[in-house]
């Protein structure tokens, strides 16, 4: 595609997953095309239906999930290094910003697990993440008893609005509660979690 064309299909999606966010996954095609800046032909020459829509910011989601963990772990790397769990407290107040938990409920019904591109994009960002975790735990500053899965699970769930509260009147209070997650996780753990440690894998089959 030419420069323009890829600009604007930038837009689109990242016009769309904000809309997602704020109304659900039913929201109008031309009001994406509206906060997107293009016309409405715009959006249909990129995307033939809505469900073409929702996969690529699917698609975008996860990877910006996976690269803000693949910036943590290069931080680590770099000279000088830093500490893992600074390194892990970046990672997590990152994803928080993507509102993961507000875009599930919208997206989720469709989302391909058969899509070959989602899954190696779902993969990745299992590889990361349980990467930047294994890390943190062999150097003592994490808990052993979680797993990528409960990492995962947390930031969706408290990027998820209550039931009637919107998504601006909920912000708020992420800050906050990621602040009491972090220091959850932090060894030695004050006591021990029932069950065992989530996995993505489990979770799908749940």
């Amino acid at each position: 595609m030419r420069a323009d064309a890829v600009r604007n299909r930038e837009r689109i999606v990242d016009a769309a997953r904000e809309l997602f966010v704020e109304s659900g996954g039913e929201v109008p095609l031309d009001e994406v095309a509206r906060r997107a800046g293009v016309g409405n032909a715009t959006v249909y020459r990129h995307f033939a239906d809505r469900d073409a829509l929702v996969r690529d910011v699917v698609l975008a989601v996860t990877e910006r999930v996976a690269n803000r963990a693949q910036r943590a772990l290069d931080a680590l790397d770099a000279p000088g290094g830093g500490e893992p769990f600074e390194a892990l407290r970046a990672f997590v107040s990152g994803a928080m910003d993507e509102r993961v938990g507000a875009l599930c409920p919208a997206l989720s019904p469709r989302f391909g697990s058969g899509d070959a591109e989602l899954v190696r994009q779902r993969e990745r960002l299992e590889a990361l993440v349980g990467e930047l975790l294994g890390r943190t735990q062999r150097a003592g500053a994490v808990r052993a008893d979680v797993g990528v899965g409960d990492l995962l699970v947390v930031i969706s769930q408290l990027t998820r609005p209550l039931p009637g509260a919107g998504c601006a009147r909920f912000e708020r209070f992420i800050a906050r509660h990621v602040q009491l997650f972090l220091d959850g996780l932090r060894a030695p753990a004050p006591s021990r979690l029932p069950g065992t440690p989530a996995t993505l894998e489990g979770l799908r089959q749940t």
